[in-house]
């Protein structure tokens, strides 16, 4: 299950995509975000995602959202990822999995992180969660909906 509705997202600082630290708190203070955790780059349907995320993102700007990714992959691979894939946002290096734990975004165990993404307001208290590991589409039309809705 994805974090409760209304609580506070947990802060965090991991490496970024842009090649320097990126804490939440700062870098997104008093800004609405979407965090999309998501398995692993350059496969089918983190591919799939992060371009769906890509080819909405202007939807997402004009509503005035931010968009971060958050996988396990290094640095490096996100920069080769995004990339290959012209994207336009963010991607966090979350290499061992303590953000993801902390967003209970993370399979015990195996230690895969799952398809969740939160949706935070600009006091950055999650106000819309979605959670689907083979369905990565059904994520950007449930963040849409959820931004349109409170619009």
């Amino acid at each position: 299950m994805p974090l409760a509705l209304q609580q506070p997202a947990p802060d965090f600082t991991l490496p970024a995509s842009t090649g320097r630290d990126f804490t939440l708190s700062t870098d997104l203070a008093g800004r609405p975000a979407i965090l999309y955790f998501y398995p692993k780059d350059f496969t089918a349907g983190c591919t799939a995602e992060a371009c769906s995320f890509r080819d909405h993102f202007a939807d997402f700007r004009e509503l005035d959202v931010d968009v971060v990714g958050i996988s396990r992959d290094s640095v490096a691979t996100h920069q080769r990822f995004i990339k290959a894939h012209h994207l336009p946002f963010t991607l966090l290096a979350d290499e061992a999995g303590q953000v993801a734990r902390r967003y209970d975004a993370l399979v015990p165990i195996v230690g895969i992180t799952k398809r969740v993404t939160y949706l935070l307001d600009a006091q950055h208290r999650i106000v819309a969660a979605h959670q689907a590991m083979f369905e990565s589409m059904g994520h950007i039309r449930a963040m849409l909906a959820s931004l349109k809705a409170k619009a």
